[in-house]
């Protein structure tokens, strides 16, 4: 078996609504307001790609060499890049100067594990991805690395988004493979105190993912 992944895996994107789905079916995970990275692991060295493709790897060489950590010898990682503010919540405004800077408060929380050591993990259940991605990132012991917790409350978990002005959630079916393309197993919802603070970006980029 190759233990060499894929150059680039085009991201799977939740479909958007305004009604969190309930039942047991599904985790909610809460959506960080960042850019989508895609981090390839190939042996000592790192690539970092944005939703597109583009290849980030020489803006960021601080954040890539130190994910070189991540303790396998080949992966592909998707998760959200961020910038804190001081209370903690992520704070686009500030991403872009953050990467020209390849500054070190720069964060990478990430939410699925798509291959490992050559094995491809996109036809396994999300629940199984997750697990696999939590020992991985447990192990990995990288501070700028997180893994993106998921909750079975759905409600719950939105209402705290809604009281600290976080993006939204999205909601994945537990069972769900990992497909490239707009997934409805993947269902977005934004928060009323976040579409009020950005009703630009709300307006311009409703619908991309």
């Amino acid at each position: 078996m190759s233990a060499s992944p894929p150059k680039f895996i085009p991201p799977c994107r939740p479909t958007s609504g305004t009604r969190l789905p309930k039942g047991g079916a599904w985790l909610h995970e809460p959506k960080l307001d960042g850019y989508r990275l895609q981090i390839v692991k190939e042996r000592v060295q790192v690539r970092l790609h944005s939703r597109g493709g583009h290849d980030w790897t020489r803006r960021m060489p601080c954040l890539a060499e130190a994910l070189q950590g991540v303790p396998c010898s080949s992966a592909v990682l998707d998760g959200e890049l961020i910038m804190h503010d001081r209370r903690g919540r992520p704070y686009f405004n500030g991403l872009s100067a953050a990467i020209a800077r390849d500054a070190p408060e720069l964060t990478v929380y990430v939410f699925d594990l798509l291959h490992r050591d050559g094995a491809d993990l996109r036809p396994l259940p999300l629940k199984e991805r997750r697990r696999e991605l939590a020992n991985l990132v447990g192990r990995a012991k990288i501070p700028c690395l997180h893994l993106v917790e998921a909750f079975d409350d759905g409600a719950a978990l939105f209402r705290w988004c809604e009281v600290y002005e976080l993006e939204g959630i999205v909601s994945k079916r537990r069972d769900s493979s990992y497909k490239s393309g707009e997934c409805k197993a993947w269902r977005k919802v934004k928060t009323s105190a976040w579409r009020e603070a950005n009703r630009e970006r709300w307006r311009l980029f409703e619908g991309r993912g």
